[in-house]
């Protein structure tokens, strides 16, 4: 696991590099010649000694993922029609309320003013009834017009005014078709390669996009936990093992396909609520800024997540952890008078060739000064 740490102080550790390789091969053998090795093979191998203690890590952890975009929108048209004209070029970069398409709007101009026309005359209509009802108001008070009258140029009014604004809505919906023969970008993004050119024909909210706007900058990255990693984690946040990292939501950084390090660092966004039955994971979302569009929707990436701070780690160098005949890993420790002795190790994890100890199987603490270890 690759983690960036520096030793906050001295205790020392005997590592036995490669010579405890070696020596390995020569366990038990009396002398050179029965290991079948060239004459000096029995000189004492070199060893060489590191100090560690107790520190505080930030502990990370290594997930795989693929990139999604922020938002994406497939256009599709709300009118049909004949694509008269394509306003963009595949590929690139596009606003939102930005003209893609133009679909032939002659049908929808033609029912548009008939609508206009129809308001017109209805408000007409209307207006001839506003001006009968007050005169037949005056009327009734001389008692020149009977009542029965007066309370029919009442209605004849109400349903004039009932016909305007039925035909403003009418011309309002004309207007909303009109409008959509402009084929606009719902959002901001980069646009795909078109699926239709210009003389066909196109239905309203068919089911083939004309095209797919997505938007890259920033961009998520939907990351895959075990649900099993998950609820160890909590455990270890809740008795005090791990401490959350300070600011926070936890960061993450990338590691592309190529093996090369992302230069962005995201953090994350949610974690899905459910766990995915036939994996037994649950799936992470991160945000990353994507200003040069390095990330595209659909990369495999791997990401480092950080878990929290380990406040009392003991790190330890890598060579010097070795498994005996059980594959129980143990260290050499050499004392203040010199002698050295094998201590059996309780190792946790891999961090930048290190292993991260949490405890000594005797039960001395490693950090104590003067502790060294083979």
């Amino acid at each position: 696991m690759r983690q960036d740490f520096r030793l906050a102080g001295p205790m020392r550790l005997l590592v036995a590099w490669a010579g405890l390789v070696a020596a390995s091969f020569l366990l038990g053998c009396e002398n050179p010649s029965e290991a079948g090795g060239p004459p000096g093979a029995g000189a004492p191998p070199k060893v060489g000694v590191t100090t560690v203690r107790s520190q505080s890590v930030l502990l990370t952890t290594e997930l795989p993922g693929r990139t999604a975009p922020y938002a994406i929108a497939e256009v599709r048209p709300q009118v049909g029609g004949i694509i008269q004209a394509r306003r963009f070029e595949e590929g690139a970069e596009i606003k939102a309320g930005e003209v893609l398409y133009r679909i032939d709007a002659a049908r929808y101009q033609a029912a548009y003013d008939s609508a206009a026309a129809a308001l017109q005359r209805s408000r007409a209509t209307h207006a001839r009834a506003q001006l009968k009802a007050e005169r037949y108001a005056e009327l009734l008070e001389t008692k020149a017009v009977s009542q029965e009258d007066y309370d029919d140029v009442q209605v004849a009014l109400k349903e004039a005014a009932a016909s305007v604004a039925v035909d403003e809505a009418a011309l309002a919906a004309a207007r909303i078709e009109l409008d959509d023969t402009r084929v606009v970008s719902p959002i901001d993004g980069r646009i795909g390669r078109s699926m239709v050119t210009q003389g066909a024909l196109v239905t309203a909210n068919q089911e083939q996009e004309l095209a797919t706007v997505q938007q890259l900058d920033p961009i998520h990255v939907d990351l895959t936990q075990s649900s099993v990693q998950l609820l160890e984690l909590r455990r270890a946040l809740e008795d005090g093992r791990l401490q959350r990292p300070a600011g926070g939501q936890p960061k993450v950084s990338l590691i592309l396909e190529d093996g090369s390090a992302y230069p962005h660092t995201g953090r994350l966004a949610f974690s899905e609520v459910s766990v995915e039955r036939s994996t037994g994971t649950v799936t992470l979302r991160a945000t990353f800024p994507n200003p040069d569009h390095v990330l595209l929707p659909g990369m495999f990436v791997r990401a480092l997540v950080e878990e929290g701070v380990r406040p009392e780690a003991i790190l330890v160098p890598q060579p010097a952890v070795q498994r005996d005949r059980r594959g129980k890993p143990y260290a050499l420790v050499l004392a203040a008078d010199g002698s050295v002795e094998q201590r059996e190790l309780e190792t946790s994890r891999g961090v930048w060739g290190l292993v991260l100890n949490r405890a000594f199987a005797n039960g001395q603490n490693p950090s104590e000064p003067g502790t060294r270890v083979l």
